[in-house]
């Protein structure tokens, strides 16, 4: 037991973020009865959410490299409008659509990202004006119309479900199977992962409690999976949120390029000096969140089967918070993969339980302000602790 309070003091960054969402998610589900996991709620969840999660995973990079990013609300209305009028007004192949809009979201990345990096114009006020203009942009696209419909193929990008390659009645199979093979994956990865790190003399945790934590996570990635697979089975978009944490959190936590990332943001000057060519990767985590809030952009248009000038308003918002309340530090250089996703899911889950309670959505932003102030505030308690 001391143990594992020991463990849990160290790592309270890693794990009260989870513990709170697990906390939150009782109190909802107990307070909603049972509304809130029921299977046709927690897709719901998941589609409202996407866009945030996609978001977050580029923005979590850009915070830690020590910038911040304003406008990927609009960059995201901006190609969502982008790829209405191409499809509607142009007639052009739904697939060509996605890949020409991905390629002009990293375009716009790369435009704000140079001058950030090799202009040396603070990010804050390049995203700002970015946020400005692209805003603008969408209006001149959609002449202040909504664009729409989309063809099926586009929709399902968002609002489309996994087959059930297995066809049985009554439960979604295949959800259930890739449930298993990414609970595999999980145990296997953390497996390897304590091998290299007992080889290189880090520091592990007790196999004890590595056994229990991965008990918790299999049982809630199955758990999910099952309530998924009593209803449609798994969305399309949640398969892009897997691999996309998966890929992003190999890339920080197993990469060089993620390393020098995270050694930019705690220490710019160090970096250089050991080689780091800072401007350059400053530049790919912005061209990476325009790619990212280009995908957020389509999906959101995908779902609501319609381009609107003001889709993606406050999107910026959500995005930063998650990241903050996933426990990133506002100074760079600290913050997981998983905790931005875990804080875009925390912001969802209050969301959705306030929704049902009844609660406006004056509360709604006030009560979120609430949680994002505590998590920095929690930062701060953190550092100086650590400091003294």
């Amino acid at each position: 037991m001391k143990t594992l309070l020991t463990f849990l003091k160290k790592n309270i960054r890693d794990y009260g973020i989870l513990i709170a969402l697990i906390v939150i998610i009782v109190f909802f589900q107990n307070r909603t009865g049972g509304i809130l996991l029921r299977p046709i709620n927690i897709t719901n969840l998941v589609l409202q959410n996407s866009y945030i999660v996609i978001m977050a995973l580029g923005m979590l990079l850009v915070i830690v490299a020590g910038g911040i990013d304003l406008s990927v609300g609009s960059i995201a209305a901006f190609i969502g409008a982008v790829a209405a009028v191409f499809m509607v007004r142009y007639n052009i192949h739904w697939f060509i659509t996605i890949l020409l809009s991905l390629i002009l979201g990293g375009l716009i990345g790369a435009f704000q990202g140079y001058w950030i990096s090799y202009a040396n114009i603070p990010s804050f006020i390049v995203t700002l004006a970015g946020m400005l203009v692209f805003r603008g942009l969408t209006l001149v696209m959609l002449q202040g119309e909504a664009v729409g419909p989309f063809p099926v193929p586009f929709q399902r990008l968002s609002s489309g479900f996994i087959p059930d390659f297995f066809d049985y009645e009554g439960v979604h199979l295949t959800t259930i199977l890739i449930g298993l093979l990414l609970s595999i994956f999980i145990v296997g990865f953390d497996l390897i992962n304590r091998k290299k790190q007992k080889r290189y003399g880090f520091e592990v945790i007790p196999f004890y409690l590595m056994i229990i934590k991965d008990i918790i996570i299999v049982g809630a990635v199955m758990g999910l999976c099952y309530l998924m697979a009593s209803y449609k089975g798994l969305p399309t978009v949640l398969i892009i949120l897997f691999v996309l944490v998966i890929l992003y959190a190999f890339v920080t936590s197993q990469t060089v390029i993620g390393r020098r990332i995270y050694a930019m943001g705690g220490n710019v000057k160090a970096a250089m000096l050991s080689g780091v060519n800072t401007k350059r990767l400053l530049f790919l985590t912005f061209v990476n969140m325009g790619v990212l809030a280009a995908l957020a952009g389509l999906i959101v248009a995908a779902r609501l089967n319609v381009a609107t000038p003001k889709a993606g308003d406050g999107f910026e918002l959500e995005v930063i918070a998650a990241v903050f309340i996933g426990g990133a530090s506002a100074t760079g250089g600290v913050g997981k993969i998983i905790g931005a996703v875990v804080g875009a899911f925390m912001i969802g889950v209050i969301n959705n339980g306030m929704s049902i309670l009844g609660i406006g959505i004056d509360w709604q932003q006030a009560i979120k302000g609430f949680v994002l102030l505590l998590a920095v505030l929690f930062d701060v308690y953190n550092k100086k602790r650590s400091s003294s």
